[in-house]
């Protein structure tokens, strides 16, 4: 069966796909806003505290969390040229990576590095459509141990993170491409968030 889509499909396709967005970005920003605001705040609060963020992922969520480092450490646009904050993303280091992957296993990919780098009063977010990944899960256990606050941006039902995580932001969605979209929104948001707070 061919199922090769002509030009037209095509053109309809997007346009179902920009209407199932539109529908779940009004869904997100008014079920989700508040919360985002509330960790906002949180953020700000660790950082003013002298604490860092963390930032682990798998996947695009292991690119979106060294996009979201990247704004939180330089900025996110001109309008709010301000101190760098201190956000590090754990996927980062290829050596660090497959070093603790090859000695311990991938499970411990991210627990290894918040033993080496977190401490209490940080705050560990991590970034999964399933929130069933047992890297994350492990490391919000570490994180746990280390008295540190732990966030999840998470799709579907939440998964094992839901459970873990002290809060969290659930996309509702069976689509990994979508979460992930929302959750790029969504990181966009409260690091303009943090930046209002934090501006200098």
């Amino acid at each position: 069966m061919n199922h090769r889509m002509n030009h037209d499909q095509k053109l309809e396709r997007l346009r179902l796909l920009g209407d199932e967005t539109a529908v779940l970005r009004r869904a997100v920003v008014e079920k989700h806003s508040q919360q985002l605001i509330d960790l906002a705040n949180l953020t700000a609060g660790v950082i003013g505290s002298g604490g860092k963020v963390l930032i682990a992922g798998n996947g695009g969520h292991a690119s979106m969390s060294s996009h979201f480092a990247a704004e939180m450490v330089v900025r996110l646009s001109a309008e709010h040229n301000r101190q760098a904050l201190p956000a590090l993303a754990l996927s980062v280091d290829p050596a660090v990576m497959t070093a603790t992957a090859n000695d311990y296993g991938f499970e411990a990919l991210f627990a290894r590095q918040i033993e080496a780098l977190g401490k209490k009063g940080d705050m560990l977010i991590v970034m999964s459509t399933s929130g069933n990944s047992m890297n994350l899960v492990r490391a919000v256990q570490v994180a746990h141990e280390k008295e540190m606050l732990t966030f999840g941006f998470l799709g579907g039902t939440g998964g094992k993170l839901a459970r873990q995580v002290e809060r969290s932001i659930i996309i509702p969605h069976l689509s990994p491409q979508r979460i992930q979209e929302e959750h790029l929104f969504l990181v966009h948001q409260l690091v303009e968030l943090v930046e209002s707070d934090l501006v200098t």
